[in-house]
């Protein structure tokens, strides 16, 4: 495999660092927890190796949010990055083909171009509402078609599919004999109805996940990935244990506990990301120089500029940053045009949202 670093790790908050950006909107996922913010002090647990699929407890809880589906199909994974990483290198070699949709986050391209396998980009388009095109999508598999990969909701539009949409990619793969890969980090986040976890839709499907975005917890590390086909579980599981053998047992320990108040945690989230996603809108319809599709999931938003601004897109994200403290997330980090940018919604204070998005208007002007 041969690795390249992605821009949108290169140039994320981390690697730039955070003091010296006053409204950080780049970020993917609500504000991040402290342990006093979840009320959970850690016991004195044993630093012993770990259940190699993750505690069974943890895994019966994420388990439970999907019909027909149990613990033993579930496998905890160091975040979604993880889990991606172990579908990909487990499926896909050098004589294999992948089916992606992109824009998206980049580990679901990257990783397997560092594969070396071949690859079909489904490229969703801000004109048809970065709609995917199923029929164009069946029209690129071929024989060699392992993976179906897409990301609902999405990122970085925020925009969804439906369950019909969903369950006629669930069909298409199982006509071709390939696997679905569906990213549902975002699942949590849904405003107009949650789709069921997709693992739980047919034995061919893949379901990843983490508790990154929607629980605000990305500092544990904890993600999954759930199939039902046993044999592939084992698969992963061997891949898993060959990576890292098992994970933290104290990041374990606190997903678990997040995971048991799960409803406490969303409910009021909820509410609270649909106001801000409001705050987006009603800032939107009076910023006449940008455009965009109004995402239905997620903590992110993709807007499009309508003309290139003053000194053009370089000089934007310059002015931006050195004169205004703002920071956004270029279209560069998805393979797309820097005239569009993501949003992240979720993550600033209410009022360092506001400020950045007047921010974003002010480095507009010039």
């Amino acid at each position: 495999m041969r690795y390249v670093r992605m821009p949108i790790e290169v140039e994320s908050p981390e690697e730039y660092g955070y003091a010296r950006i006053r409204y950080n909107l780049s970020e993917s996922s609500v504000a991040d927890q402290k342990l006093s913010d979840l009320g959970l002090t850690i016991p004195d647990l044993p630093l012993l190796y770990g259940e190699h699929r993750g505690r069974e407890r943890l895994r019966e809880l994420i388990a439970a949010d999907g019909e027909g589906l149990s613990a033993g199909d579930v496998l905890v994974t160091t975040g979604a990055a993880g889990a991606l990483f172990i579908v990909a290198t487990a499926l896909l070699g050098k004589d294999d083909h992948l089916v992606v949709m992109r824009p998206n986050y980049s580990t679901n391209l990257e990783t397997p171009r560092a594969i070396g396998c071949q690859v079909t980009h489904i490229d969703l388009s801000f004109e048809e509402g970065f709609g995917l095109d199923i029929d164009r999508l069946a029209a690129a598999l071929t024989p060699r078609t392992k993976i179906i990969s897409v990301t609902c909701p999405h990122n970085p539009t925020g925009l969804m599919m439906s369950e019909t949409e969903l369950r006629r990619l669930v069909e298409l793969a199982a006509r071709h004999d390939c696997r679905l890969l569906v990213d549902e980090t975002y699942r949590d986040l849904s405003y107009v109805g949650r789709l069921p976890p997709a693992a739980a839709l047919g034995d061919h499907v893949i379901s990843v996940s983490s508790l990154s975005k929607a629980y605000g917890v990305p500092g544990i590390r904890i993600g999954w990935l759930i199939t039902r086909d046993p044999a592939l579980q084992e698969v992963f599981l061997a891949a898993s244990e060959q990576i890292s053998i098992c994970g933290s047992v104290m990041d374990e320990w606190v997903a678990e506990q997040v995971m048991e108040r799960r409803t406490e945690i969303l409910t009021p989230r909820l509410v609270e990301m649909r106001r801000r996603l409001a705050m987006v809108d009603e800032w939107m319809a009076g910023e006449d120089r940008l455009e965009w599709v109004r995402p239905s999931g997620g903590v992110v938003c993709f807007p499009r500029m309508r003309a290139e601004p003053a000194g053009g897109t370089r000089a934007f994200y310059r002015r931006l940053l050195e004169e205004h403290g703002a920071y956004v997330g270029p279209g560069h980090w998805f393979e797309m045009p820097d005239t569009c940018f993501r949003v992240g919604y979720g993550w600033p204070t209410s009022e360092d949202l506001a400020a950045g998005l007047l921010a974003v208007s002010a480095a507009l002007g010039g």
